[in-house]
């Protein structure tokens, strides 16, 4: 059987949420010597950065301004992080 490893995220307000993860699954996406912790977060930021995308080009009807504002800044975000543009990462650009 598998153990776990718990990562906390904690919100702007103090809120905390634990995120169980199967031991090891981190370890697959890590670097030699790469903090765990960095590899989270790594997943976290391509994650909303992905989503976002999608919800800002790819909905049915167009996104709202505020939404295209939003996913502007996860796109800079994404690029100062990994040091490329997220329609590099991802293979397209609208």
């Amino acid at each position: 059987m598998v153990e776990t490893e718990t990562y906390t995220i904690e919100g702007p307000d103090g809120d905390t949420e634990a995120l169980e993860l199967p031991a090891g699954l981190v370890d697959i996406f890590s670097e030699q010597g790469e903090d765990p912790t960095d590899v989270v977060a790594d997943v976290v930021v391509q994650a909303f950065a992905q989503q976002a995308h999608v919800v800002a080009h790819h909905s049915e009807g167009g996104a709202p301004a505020d939404i295209a504002e939003i996913n502007e800044k996860m796109e800079e975000l994404f690029e100062e992080r990994f040091g490329v543009p997220l329609s590099d990462a991802l293979g397209h650009s609208h």
